[in-house]
């Protein structure tokens, strides 16, 4: 995420950004419930609409 958003505003976007995908929670609350990693950079990286390559 800090690739795509830039290390300052990733942090707090994970913090704050609902994402329907995860249970309506937002990354980092994902996360601390104990998702895994992959699942929730799977559904951040739908939701930001990423490039392929940052797969």
């Amino acid at each position: 995420m800090e690739s795509a958003l830039g290390p300052a505003y990733a942090r707090a976007w994970a913090d704050r950004f609902v994402i329907d995908e995860l249970g309506e929670r937002t990354a980092q609350q994902a996360l601390d419930a104990g998702e895994p990693p992959k699942k929730v950079w799977a559904a951040v990286w739908r939701t930001l609409e990423l490039p392929a390559s940052e797969r």
